[in-house]
């Protein structure tokens, strides 16, 4: 266990923004995590973070923050299927990587996901058809007002679109130390997601190979998306919001070429980006904050920007869609303030 007072988290967010925290704890292992849990006082701030990629900081942070430093990865064959159990603070495209390069699928449309194991727990992250909740069998976790370790399985996570009990109910109630993953040794792509397909045929390719098809995944989101290390940012910014069919035709009628993916016989998923684009904030700052010209879902920092900069223009880009659409966007990403 590593302890740091006023302490930067630039290296944690990666927005970039220069913010600091009272307190950081760098937690390397289970016993750790048990041992944090009499060093913290039930009344002050607590905020647990990973690679920080999906956290926006809008000021300084009085209180304790908890980063996992917990890595390794362990497999266990059952039949077709194989049970792979990752610290939480692995880096997630690595896990998705060694499951690929060792013949376990279930993962590959999550290629190049910024984040790590625990995030994929919390935030039930995905991609191009496929979601953590589809792979994860149980998390390990310490219940920070007790010390107690506990197990946790998929069912009782209430996993739904980018959300899960761990950002409800559960925020701060477990620090998350170990993800099981249920992966197949039996390989069935997804591949009618996006432009999944599309690029494919590009490539002359008609069933690709796993790692081909983890090649395809990451270079449309490296042709979408920023490097966090170029461009402050922290992937897709806002959720797409699920409608109700109604409405969802009502739009339709206004916008015949709108992009939308079915749900089930009464909601549908309506594209933020493109919204956000239809109001023409692609490619546009607001100070040293902007929308990303490549992808509207995208907020980025322009070269000093703080938390408050992309605050107000994410503010400006609810509004702007609401007032045109009305439909309200929230942010995927968790904004500490």
């Amino acid at each position: 266990m590593k302890i740091y007072n006023d302490y930067s988290l630039a290296a944690h967010n990666t927005f970039g923004i220069d913010e600091r925290c009272k307190r950081f704890i760098d937690i390397e292992c289970e016993q750790d995590a048990i041992d944090v849990c009499s060093m913290i006082d039930p009344d002050e701030r607590l905020l647990i973070v990973g690679q920080g990629s999906n956290l926006l900081l809008g000021g300084f942070f009085d209180g304790t923050v908890l980063h996992s430093a917990i890595t390794g990865c362990h497999s266990v064959a059952i039949g077709n299927e194989v049970m792979l159990r990752c610290g939480s603070g692995e880096c997630w495209d690595d896990v998705v990587a060694f499951a690929v390069d060792n013949g376990w699928f279930g993962m590959e449309n999550m290629s190049l996901i910024p984040g790590d194991v625990g995030a994929s727990a919390v935030q039930n992250i995905g991609a191009y058809g496929a979601e953590a909740k589809d792979v994860i069998s149980q998390i390990e976790a310490v219940e920070l007002a007790t010390g107690k370790k506990v197990t946790i399985n998929n069912h009782e996570c209430d996993y739904g679109y980018r959300n899960s009990r761990f950002k409800g109910e559960w925020k701060n109630r477990f620090f998350i130390t170990h993800v099981t993953y249920q992966l197949s040794v039996e390989y069935a792509p997804r591949l009618d997601y996006g432009n999944i397909r599309a690029e494919l045929m590009r490539r002359n390719i008609d069933y690709p190979l796993p790692l081909q098809l983890r090649q395809v995944i990451i270079d449309i989101r490296n042709a979408k998306l920023p490097d966090p290390k170029v461009l402050g940012n922290a992937g897709s910014f806002f959720m797409n919001p699920v409608v109700e069919r109604p409405v969802f035709e009502a739009l339709q009628s206004r916008y015949p070429d709108m992009p939308y993916y079915e749900i089930d016989d009464d909601h549908v998923k309506i594209p933020a980006g493109w919204m956000i684009e239809q109001c023409g904030w692609k490619g546009r700052d607001l100070g040293n904050a902007g929308v990303y010209d490549k992808q509207a879902l995208v907020l980025v920092n322009r070269g000093g920007a703080t938390g408050k900069d992309v605050i107000n223009l994410a503010h400006a880009v609810i509004n702007d869609v609401k007032e045109k659409f009305g439909i309200e966007i929230h942010p995927e990403v968790n904004v500490v303030c």
